[in-house]
């Protein structure tokens, strides 16, 4: 079936019937103080899809107009707002006894951040690149300054500037041009994802007129610095062409034209700049193809052809390509090289044979020396290799911690600088040389309110899952909290597309462990914590793994007394959002609250509508509804908008953004529109929706903090029933 054969039938009840929705008390509730929730109109709509039918009563929430919406949030239709209004007005008299308790989190979590702070400049031929905040600034200064001294900033952009008046604004990205006489920079003032370009000449320091619109948060300039190339954003919001111009304004030209929806797509450079990269890809299957830099108005050649489960990706080392690959069976990836003028797969020859269970997630160049960051059992290391094949690897000495490999901004240096940090200890940054093997700490991340790592137990656990896999579980405690099962516990988990989670430092999290809590991350099946194989077992017609790996880590946690079932709090975003609904609907007794933060919970409708940016681009990920029946009904098995049903269902928070392209805000709002009238608990079902931002909330560093506090806020409040009082 194609997916011109989706039928969508409206019941008899006319949608023009009154969808506003009012502060007005359930038929039958009890008189009491507590605050009154919306009740969401149901409008079913009935949707026949490969000849089954499902019911949907509040499919009227998703805006018809929702492109434009994206990028201009006030054209929202005027009932989705009401009750988008509602919604957020309940949850603020809800928790409005918690605000003493948020203000109080902000502040603590506000006294954790250096305020006049900046970045470990990065040299660049004549000049180091850095950015810098002043105290009180939201946003970052972006700078300059001649290399190896002090004096002489040059401040390229400052985003508070840019930012000014604007209900969200946000720097994806920046970039400089490498003769160093250009500025660019993206910025995303919606929260849509859909960029504005700007170029900045920076003799002047004038902003060049045409700033390129429709944009990606992707772009770079050509290695001679006389053109610019970009990703542009299809009407649906999704990666389509390649773009390319004078990097001063002139005629723009098509470069690269994906005619797949289901990819993405990007530019970049080489690390030698011999080359302009468009990389091409899903969750499965990639492609690059190359420009010489040295003619950046040729057309694109191939490097392979794209070949379904088969995933690449290039950089090129001088004199040849170096190229990271899960071809022939390599589950947890190789690294060959091919000669620059045959770079397919015919030439490619092993550099770094595939090793099983030692996933290579990616690899850094410079002249002399490749580095690669490797993962295994959830944590990560970092090997250096010269020329003629030594390797040495960066020792670490810690149960649990995250180690992060960030390369070089020169490929004439023998220096690469690499993170350093774990869940009790703060982030240092260091500068390694690869021929010395000496490391120069650059940088210890600063807790002006104090920090002692010594006052804090890190932890790994391992948790068996029901088919005998053992999921690694990080845990961070008090060294005073105790493993009675007295304690709170917030158990975080995401476990979708391969994305591993880190074992690394939070100041935000503190607010929670200083209070006697408990934190745990379960690094579950459908990220690479474990290697690509545990990616693998998690995706698709294995998706179940990633939340009966959940529920595994906070059973184990509850046999380890780490935790009680029913004084836990579940957490997750996004893709990790589903995991929440899921394990919501499935293990309900083991959570006080669960916390579902921007939720792709309604799996089944938004993956069969292919006008979403997201929906080809992700079938390998989750499956096809629209044409494969067993796809669909396993999809449906798990959806938590189509399993949600009478239970005893924990307090819960959805949260979500008005002007999120990933996960549409319609999302947690029907998911909360369809729980409230099951839940047989009592307990509170709430919503808050940021009526000015997008998928990662609100871009000032200060604003961010605010919804990390209001969220800790909830967990507390659901431990302690707050809405009993």
């Amino acid at each position: 079936m194609n997916r011109r054969e989706l039928i969508v039938s409206t019941a008899a009840t006319a949608f023009a019937a009154s969808t506003t929705p009012a502060l007005a008390r359930p038929a039958g509730a009890p008189m009491s103080n507590r605050p009154v929730p919306p009740v969401a109109a149901k409008i079913p709509v009935s949707i026949e899809q490969l000849g089954r039918t499902r019911t949907d009563d509040y499919q009227w929430m998703k805006d018809d107009n929702w492109q434009a919406v994206l990028r201009d949030p006030t054209l929202i239709k005027a009932d989705v707002k009401a009750h988008l209004t509602a919604e957020n007005a309940y949850r603020e008299a809800m928790l409005a006894s918690t605000l003493p308790l948020q203000e109080a989190m902000f502040e603590e979590m506000k006294g954790r951040i250096k305020q006049d702070d900046s970045s470990v400049p990065s040299p660049d031929g004549p000049w180091e690149y850095y950015t810098r905040f002043n105290t009180g600034d939201q946003h970052p200064r972006f700078c300059r300054r001649p290399r190896g001294q002090s004096a002489g900033e040059e401040i390229l952009l400052d985003a508070n500037a840019l930012a000014a008046g604007k209900a969200y604004s946000e720097v994806s990205a920046a970039e400089h041009s490498p003769d160093h006489s250009l500025f660019a920079y993206a910025e995303d003032a919606q929260g849509s994802e859909v960029h504005q370009i700007y170029v900045r000449d920076l003799a002047t320091g004038e902003l060049l007129p045409d700033p390129i619109g429709s944009a990606g948060g992707n772009f770079t300039f050509s290695p001679d610095s006389q053109w610019i190339f970009w990703t542009n954003r299809d009407d649906n919001g999704r990666p389509d062409k390649i773009f390319r111009r004078p990097a001063r304004g002139g005629e723009t030209t098509l470069v690269y034209h994906e005619q797949d929806e289901g990819m993405f797509i990007g530019v970049g450079r080489t690390s030698d700049d011999a080359f302009i990269l468009i990389s091409i890809g899903n969750q499965e299957t990639s492609e690059a193809r190359f420009i010489p830099g040295a003619s950046p108005t040729a057309e694109p050649a191939l490097i392979e052809p794209r070949q379904t489960a088969r995933l690449y990706d290039a950089d090129h080392w001088a004199d040849r390509w170096v190229i990271r690959t899960n071809a022939d069976d390599s589950v947890d990836f190789k690294v060959v090289e091919a000669p620059t003028a045959n770079p397919g797969k015919a030439g490619w020859n092993d550099l770094i044979p595939h090793a099983p269970g030692r996933y290579i997630e990616g690899v850094a160049l410079v002249r002399g020396f490749l580095a690669r960051q490797e993962r295994a059992d959830a944590n990560t290391r970092i090997i250096i290799r010269d020329r003629v094949g030594d390797e040495h690897e960066i020792a670490v000495d810690e149960p649990a911690y995250a180690l992060s490999l960030g390369g070089a901004s020169e490929f004439d240096t023998s220096v690469m600088r690499y993170g350093y940090n774990s869940p009790s200890t703060p982030t240092s940054t260091y500068d390694y040389d690869l021929r010395t093997r000496e490391r120069t700490l650059r940088k210890v991340q600063e807790i002006p309110s104090g920090h002692d790592p010594a006052n804090y137990v890190v932890e790994r656990l391992s948790a068996p899952a029901p088919d005998g896999e053992l999921v690694p579980v990080t845990v961070l405690r008090r060294k005073t909290t105790s493993v009675d099962g007295s304690a709170p516990l917030l158990l975080y988990g995401y476990g979708s597309y391969g994305i591993p989670m880190a074992a690394s430092f939070s100041t935000g999290r503190l607010s929670l462990v200083d209070r006697g809590w408990i934190y745990a991350i379960a690094h579950i099946r459908g990220g690479s914590d474990k290697g690509w194989g545990w990616f693998l077992d998690g995706r698709k017609f294995k998706k179940k793994n990633t939340f009966t790996d959940f529920t595994a880590a906070a059973d184990h946690l509850i046999a380890r007394n780490y935790a009680k079932a029913g004084n836990i709090v579940a957490q997750g975003g996004s893709a990790g959002g589903l995991l929440m609904g899921a394990v919501t609907n499935m293990r309900p007794e083991l959570w006080a609250g669960v916390i579902g933060q921007v939720p792709f919970v309604d799996v089944i409708n938004t993956m069969s509508d292919t006008s979403l940016p997201l929906t080809p681009p992700e079938w390998p990920e989750w499956g096809n509804p629209i044409e494969d029946a067993e796809a669909y009904d396993y999809m449906i098995s798990y959806s938590p908008y189509d399993q949600v049903a009478p239970m005893d269902y924990p307090a819960i928070l959805a949260t979500g953004g008005l002007s999120d392209p990933r996960v549409t805000y319609w999302e947690p709002q029907k998911w909360v529109a369809k729980l409230r009238p099951a839940t047989t608990s009592g307990k509170p079902v709430l919503l808050k929706i940021n009526m000015e931002a997008g998928h990662g909330g609100a871009s000032g560093r200060f604003d961010y903090l605010k919804e990390v506090a209001h969220d800790y806020a909830f967990a507390i409040w659901a431990i302690e029933k707050g809405w009993e009082r």
